[in-house]
């Protein structure tokens, strides 16, 4: 009986030991899942954040590298509208435009007109210039400066007046009217060496008469 007792004792003690070892292995077992979980979570989720650094980044670069563009567009605009502007400005001066105003030297002139654009009308006379106020080839050349200034003809211009500008040998002042004399004009020319003579200043008229 005691013998019995004893094995019963024996094997229930045994069967506690087996149970206390396998509650061990499992709450190991849990232990071990749990921190594989978290170790695999934390992997997961530090990879995605680091993507997401990526692409910010990326996208930074990429949106700074777009602005650069933009601002290196904006100034090449700039500079080739500032570069139009100065080629315009260049073309106005060489073209240049008649200045005309009102009145003039005196009370009977209308208006004055001045253009920068006006040119030599060209020569072929060399050495040194000395007008010449009688027909020959300064005259000619003369009467080509004030026909040129105030864009009549030749052939429909008379010279009313031609002479000296202020003792000057190289200025000349011309008084001319179309046959009509529906266009009277007194007109300023210089001698320019090279070049010839070229009107400097026109002055439109109301009298002929007067100088």
């Amino acid at each position: 009986m005691s013998t019995d007792t004893n094995d019963n004792v024996r094997s229930r003690s045994e069967q506690r030991s087996k149970r206390k070892k396998t509650n061990i292995i499992l709450n190991g077992l849990i232990i071990l899942v749990i921190a594989l979980i978290v170790f695999v979570s934390y992997s997961i989720f530090n990879d995605d954040e680091n993507k997401a650094e990526k692409q910010g980044d990326t996208k930074t670069a990429q949106t700074d590298g777009e602005t650069e563009k933009q601002a290196s567009a904006q100034t090449d605009d700039e500079t080739a509208s500032t570069d139009d502007s100065e080629e315009e400005e260049n073309a106005e001066k060489e073209d240049g435009e008649a200045i005309i105003t009102e009145g003039g030297s005196d009370s009977n002139v209308i208006k004055t007109i001045e253009n920068p654009s006006w040119e030599p009308v060209g020569t072929t006379q060399s050495g040194e210039h000395t007008a010449s106020y009688s027909s020959g080839v300064d005259w000619n050349e003369q009467l080509k400066a004030l026909a040129y200034g105030t864009g009549i003809d030749e052939n429909d211009m008379v010279v009313w007046f031609l002479g000296n500008n202020n003792k000057d040998q190289n200025k000349s002042i011309g008084t001319v009217s179309t046959k009509d004399k529906s266009k009277k004009y007194r007109v300023y020319i210089e001698w320019v060496d090279g070049g010839g003579w070229k009107p400097t200043k026109v002055e439109e008229i109301n009298d002929l008469n007067i100088r």
